[in-house]
């Protein structure tokens, strides 16, 4: 965690923090210096609010959860959790089963309806003893009676106001309009505090064009040689944004018309039917295209719910879950194709220190595979990120509009976040 406090000019000047005898307490239970298993603590005139439960994807069973011997459950007045991301969300179960907590819990509408797809999925995939289990199917279904949906729909930042003190948890935001999302709102008040993600600390993205150019280009050559591509990617996300891009593209190619293109996930025809349902909380552009033919019945995508249903014969594309490579169809298909040069493997996105993705974007001679044996790593592997995360110059735009007298940068990596640090401060 990186705090920044700006000088005394920016400072609103109605509200103090300083009043004699309280002290406004924030305690990075997870996401501190990393990225994964965000649980923001915090404490002020008597009130105690935990932001986000979730979980850190290189690990598994109950080392993946924050800290959360460090508090008191039982002190927690709220619990608020902006997205459906196993990494803001997974720990949650476990956080109101198994622990003293007894407060509230809120998150959206479009948040609840994927969190328990999302976490079913994830604790049939867990390969970890029953010992190591944070919970299973009864406590997910037991959690889901103790959640209150807000009004709002999807992916949403926290403004929250103790005794005249206003402080704004960003969670996961991108200030892009994508294909489908709309860009996050500037919220109608100053905060005096803003809690605010630093995953991308200082690095800019590349133009929407330039990438989504990068992305047909490789997956277009590839399959031109004969060979497969493999697109790790969240089950709900990212995923959806770029199978609007190939849909669109394959339309566009005649060439490709029996190319097939599977979006690899148990969750597939689930995941979409919820997207389906929330329409109405995407951007015009989807609007408009919904008045004519459903953006997100694809017309070139066909689901896999496994591996046994593949049939792996001549080149193909597929988009698979999870993201990181750490289990399930993605590193199932991975050890199939990762020794064959014509193969290629697009990383579409951010991943986290200690997952086979991260590491085989610096492309090592051979990679460990799930049994244990090693084995030569000949694909392509190419990292172009459609993440719906801000990079600098939507975090520093962002934090200008906002003025904020007091910056908690969180769910960075250690040298990210301190290189953002420096540069907001100079």
């Amino acid at each position: 965690m990186a705090s920044i406090g700006p000088p005394q000019s920016l400072k609103r000047s109605d509200t103090s923090l300083t009043r004699e005898g309280d002290q406004l307490i924030i305690t990075p239970l997870g996401a501190g210096n990393e990225v994964g298993r965000p649980g923001v603590y915090m404490s002020y005139e008597g009130k105690t609010i935990l932001f986000d439960c979730g979980i850190h994807p290189a690990y598994s069973g109950m080392a993946a959860l924050p800290y959360f011997d460090e508090i008191d459950p039982s002190t927690i007045d709220v619990l608020l959790v902006t997205l459906f991301h196993l990494d803001h969300a997974a720990s949650l179960p476990y956080f109101l089963e198994k622990t003293t907590f007894k407060g509230q819990v809120f998150m959206t509408h479009a948040t609840k309806a994927i969190y328990k797809l999302l976490l079913s999925d994830y604790v049939k995939a867990s390969k970890v003893s029953v010992e190591d289990m944070m919970y299973d199917e009864q406590d997910i279904l037991r959690s889901m009676d103790k959640i209150e949906s807000g009004h709002v729909l999807g992916a949403a930042m926290f403004m929250v106001d103790i005794a005249g003190v206003r402080v704004l948890y960003t969670g996961d935001y991108s200030r892009e309009e994508d294909r489908h999302l709309r860009a996050a709102e500037i919220p109608q008040f100053s905060p005096d505090i803003c809690i605010i993600e630093s995953t991308y600390g200082v690095q800019l993205h590349q133009p929407r064009n330039v990438r989504e150019k990068r992305f047909t280009d490789v997956i277009h050559s590839t399959i031109s040689q004969g060979g497969c591509v493999l697109i790790p990617a969240f089950a709900l996300g990212c995923a959806q944004e770029l199978l609007l891009i190939l849909d669109e593209y394959w339309s566009n190619h005649p060439e490709l018309h029996n190319i097939p293109i599977y979006y690899a996930s148990p969750l597939a025809k689930r995941c979409m039917a919820v997207y389906q349902t929330y329409i109405n909380s995407m951007n015009e552009r989807i609007h408009n295209q919904f008045a004519n033919s459903n953006a997100f019945d694809f017309k070139h995508i066909s689901p896999l719910k496994s591996i046994e249903n593949f049939n792996d014969v001549g080149p193909s594309v597929v988009m698979a879950s999870p993201n990181g490579l750490h289990g399930g169809l993605s590193r199932q298909l991975f050890e199939m194709w990762c020794s064959d040069k014509k193969n290629a493997c697009v990383i579409p996105g951010y991943v986290v220190e200690g997952t086979l993705a991260k590491t085989i974007i610096n492309e090592p001679k051979e990679v460990t595979l799930m049994n244990g044996l090693t084995a030569p790593l000949n694909m392509e592997v190419h990292y172009i990120s459609f993440s719906a995360h801000a990079d600098f110059a939507q975090t520093s735009t962002f934090l200008k509009e906002l003025m904020p007298p007091n910056i908690i940068l969180v769910h960075g990596e250690a040298n990210e976040m301190g290189r953002l640090k420096q540069k907001l401060i100079t």
